[in-house]
């Protein structure tokens, strides 16, 4: 998987499990929705600094953004 594309995943997820809307992120990381958008299909390349604003948005350190998930036992061991 692509970087982009997990970091992507990752901010969905984490966004989702706190029940915020993407207009919520968005405005609390300063960043447009649709941009947000494309950062979480990973049609967008976002900076660090923007990386660093979704993370304070989230509330997690921004390393959250980038590391690998634990796959849940429904899906397969390999990577």
């Amino acid at each position: 998987m692509r970087l982009q594309d997990r970091v992507g995943l990752n901010i969905q997820e984490l966004r989702r499990a706190k029940k915020m809307s993407q207009e919520e992120l968005a405005d609390r990381s300063k960043v447009h929705q649709t941009y947000l958008s494309g950062v979480e299909t990973g049609k967008r390349n976002p900076s660090l600094l923007v990386l660093e604003r979704i993370a304070a948005a989230l509330g997690v350190d921004p390393e959250e953004l980038v590391r690998r998930r634990r796959r849940r036992s429904s899906e397969s061991a390999d990577s």
